[in-house]
């Protein structure tokens, strides 16, 4: 059993700061890629930001230079730095793992969402 649990959204004004965590826990072997995925009201899911084991970051267009995806490896954890929010920001922010545990095979895990509301 694999579980991914996202914190840190909130309401926040134009220009402010958020950071996002998620955590991962269970029988966990090992988490390979890791990302950021949002989704705001009548839109489709999209990517935000991944990372993979080693540090190797791609963000999309949108948020360069403005968010910064980062891991902990010894915690299970990954986070996303929001930096100089947009009302386009807004949206529920959804972590993903693509984790190995020791019970089953390699799959993406997905956390139950936070919302993030930029106020203009």
């Amino acid at each position: 059993q694999v579980q991914l649990v996202e914190s840190g959204g909130g309401l926040v004004q134009a220009g402010g700061s958020l950071r996002l965590s998620c955590a991962a826990s269970g029988s966990i072997r090992s988490i390979n890629a890791m990302g950021w995925y949002r989704q705001a009201p009548g839109q489709q899911r999209e990517l935000v930001a991944t990372i993979t084991s080693g540090g190797s970051t791609n963000y999309a267009d949108s948020v360069k230079g403005r968010f910064t995806i980062s891991r902990d490896n010894a915690k299970n954890t990954v986070y996303l730095q929001m930096n100089s929010l947009k009302p386009e920001d807004t949206g529920v922010y959804y972590c993903n793992g693509d984790v190995s545990s020791w019970s089953r095979s390699r799959r993406d895990y997905w956390g139950q969402g936070t919302q993030v509301t930029v106020s203009s």
